[in-house]
């Protein structure tokens, strides 16, 4: 490629026009300085032994102008070339296009057959999946007619065996001809359990496979099962009816006790009073349960003493009045004298200090008004304890019923629910009691704290009444001695 500042250095001097040609001669109307005056006949001579004059070599201008001739011939070359390439350019753009657009198409066909082969490759998962559920179905079936139909004996079938359609014929027969003879009420001999767990033999009358009613000759009525396929008295309140039907007779209505099998033992359902709920919690339900009586009977003996220290406040300021207005501090003492409680006991020591000064006084009554807290706090603090430890007491219920339930599952395993029962039960039980004996504690012990300070506000204001009507009585209108 050729330099860029050949270019420049073109454009100026054929802007300029500058001729930088070398001159053989500046001035061409001056001889020659070979041929002068003195020698006029050196000059023909000189022409002759001259040589030939030789071409000049072209000027700088014209070669610059050829060169600038030569590039814009490959200027145009280039442009020529340039428009050539852009052409094709479009045109195999326009073909990639096409081509593209065709491959879109084609992948959104493909695209669509792939999510119809999924669905398609889906549904047969799930066709084959209820298959299986389907035949595992019916080997159950099978197998649980065999054990439910008496004389049934189901067909051996594999793992991937399907039951063909005689074999379905023959369940659908034997539990046809199984329904037809349990769906009938039947008599027959059989023993069974009376209330006080004897066993006695008597009539069994069968409710198709559903109820069963016995009677014999020391009791009669429904049965219920006792398990292991064993039957026992249910309640000797439908003895009569359970004669009749031995009799043939109908019963209308009939009591009848439904059991699924025979295979486990149904219990009566035993409603537990107070003290058979704290029993079900163990030591700890009977530990809460005496907190809970201890908290009550504090909460009532609180309850008394500040009924006693708050009663007749308002009287007892009622009744001083009249001597404190006479200034009869020794008639007002008498008075408070016959009355109890912690009101008359503040009144009577405001009276007693009446000719101090007023701060003088109010901290006299501040000071028994703390004496008679003492009073009006008592039990409070234990009350609270009580609430406070009583749900704590619940959580270890919990914890040792948990630790009690496990045990039992790691030596007997999870087969038997009575076994894990007993300390789900204790687990249940002492929480619940120790949150039944809390929430009424914490309630009741904070509102006798509440009564206990509403007590004292007015036992100062009793005290601060009696002080204003002394100071009222006196005549210039202050505090004075009596």
């Amino acid at each position: 490629m050729r330099n860029p500042s050949l270019y420049i250095l073109l454009a100026v001097f054929l802007t300029v026009g500058v001729d930088v040609a070398p001159a053989q001669n500046a001035d061409p109307e001056q001889p020659n300085e070979t041929a002068t005056e003195d020698n006029p006949a050196s000059a023909p001579e000189a022409a002759e032994e001259r040589p030939e004059v030789v071409e000049q070599p072209p000027s700088l201008k014209q070669a610059y102008q050829r060169e600038f001739a030569f590039l814009q011939g490959q200027k145009a070359d280039l442009e020529r070339r340039l428009g050539t390439f852009r052409q094709t350019a479009e045109r195999e753009r326009g073909l990639l296009q096409s081509d593209i657009e065709a491959l879109e198409r084609l992948l959104i066909e493909l695209t669509a057959r792939a999510d119809l082969l999924e669905d398609q490759v889906f549904e047969s998962e799930r066709s084959v999946d209820s298959a299986a559920e389907n035949v595992n179905l019916l080997a159950a079936t099978f197998q649980q007619a065999e054990a439910s139909v008496d004389g049934y004996q189901a067909p051996a079938l594999g793992v991937d065996s399907t039951p063909s359609e005689s074999d379905v014929e023959a369940l659908f027969a034997a539990v046809s001809g199984a329904l037809e003879s349990r769906g009938r009420v039947r008599q027959e001999t059989g023993e069974f359990f009376l209330l006080d767990g004897t066993r006695v033999s008597g009539q069994i009358i069968q409710v198709g496979r559903i109820a069963s009613f016995g009677v014999s000759d020391r009791g009669a009525g429904v049965l219920a099962p006792a398990g292991e396929g064993e039957l026992k008295l249910w309640n000797d309140s439908s003895a009569q009816a359970a004669r009749a039907l031995a009799a043939g007779q109908a019963v209308n209505p009939l009591p009848i006790f439904i059991y699924e099998n025979l295979r486990t033992e149904v219990e009566q359902a035993v409603s537990r009073g107070l003290f058979g709920k704290v029993a079900q919690g163990g030591v700890i339900g009977w530990i809460i349960f005496a907190l809970g009586m201890v908290a009550l009977l504090l909460v009532l003996l609180r309850a008394l003493f500040l009924w006693r220290s708050g009663r007749s406040t308002a009287r007892v300021v009622d009744r001083v009045e009249g001597h404190i207005r006479r200034r009869d501090r020794e008639g007002a003492l008498a008075v408070l004298d016959n009355r109890q409680g912690a009101t008359a006991r503040v009144v009577a020591t405001a009276i007693r200090n009446l000719d101090r000064d007023r701060e003088h006084l109010e901290d006299i009554v501040s000071e028994a008004i703390l004496h008679e807290s003492s009073h009006l706090n008592r039990l409070g603090a234990f009350i609270m304890v009580i609430a406070a430890v009583a749900p704590l007491l619940g959580l270890l219920g919990t914890v040792t019923g948990m630790i009690s339930t496990f045990d039992i599952i790691t030596e007997f395993g999870t087969g038997d629910p009575k076994l894990l029962s007993g300390g789900i039960s204790i687990a249940l039980v002492t929480t619940e009691m120790g949150l039944i004996v809390a929430i009424p504690t914490l309630l009741l012990g904070t509102l006798l704290s509440s009564w206990a300070e509403r007590i004292k506000d007015d036992m100062e204001q009793a005290a601060l009444r009696v002080s204003n009507q002394y100071a009222e009585a006196s005549p210039a209108g202050e505090l004075a001695p009596s």
